[in-house]
């Protein structure tokens, strides 16, 4: 197996034959997580709000979801909190997601063979899914364009356990990552909690300060999900 990371996507593409695991910890990758593990059939990511409402109306009973500068965009169904995505409300239904930085990743990532959603809430199940691949893309989320400690420590978290399993790591960024990698949930957790992103999430209140906190847990949610093709 060869594993690349992406420290920021869009800067080089992701290789159409590589299995590509985006990963945005705070928050999109976490939410969406969330929404498939409660039952949702199928996410459909935006580059723009646009797009967004452009897909969701000509898919009857999508739900508009996403956020701008942390909050929900007005008009939406729902934002980016991952305890938003309760069964009731996503349970069955197709998600139009447009956030500000993970769904322009998770559309970055569209020509790979599979895209996989990854934090540190299912972080170990993702590395189980991926044990089979021949070649792995981590694309690192970022935030406006700029380098996102956790995402790259989650990316690190993943290069190194396969790297573990026998994987080759490609690149210097492969290597940074898996250099930052958190040893301990104990670390993750003053990680996510300490970054610029949770700091800043904080910032807005309470409900996102319990976002933050719901990010910076290790293995929450043990599945992997992959965005359908197509």
């Amino acid at each position: 197996m060869r594993v690349a990371v992406q420290l920021l996507p869009g800067r080089e593409p992701v290789p159409p034959d590589s299995t590509a695991v985006v990963i945005d910890v705070i928050r999109a990758t976490t939410s969406l997580t969330v929404a498939f593990a409660n039952g949702a059939a199928r996410v459909i990511p935006a580059a723009t709000l646009d797009a967004a409402r452009d897909l969701a109306a000509h898919i009857p009973g999508a739900l508009l979801c996403g956020e701008r500068q942390g909050r929900i965009v007005p008009g939406f169904d729902l934002g980016n909190s991952p305890p938003e995505y309760t069964r009731e409300r996503v349970g069955g239904l197709t998600l139009v997601f447009a956030s500000t930085n993970g769904a322009p990743a998770l559309v970055h990532a569209a020509p790979a063979r599979e895209r996989l959603l990854a934090s540190f809430v299912n972080v170990s199940a993702v590395v189980g899914r991926l044990e089979r691949a021949a070649r792995v893309t981590l694309v690192c989320s970022g935030q406006v364009g700029r380098f996102a400690i956790e995402d790259t420590a989650c990316a690190g978290w993943i290069a190194r356990a396969l790297r573990d399993r026998g994987a080759r790591l490609e690149g210097d960024a492969a290597a940074l990552a898996a250099q930052l990698a958190p040893a301990s949930a104990e670390d993750v957790h003053a990680l996510v909690q300490g970054g610029i992103g949770g700091r800043d999430l904080r910032r807005l209140g309470g409900e996102f300060a319990r976002d933050v906190e719901f990010c910076a847990a290790l293995d929450s949610v043990p599945q992997a999900f992959a965005l359908p093709r197509g």
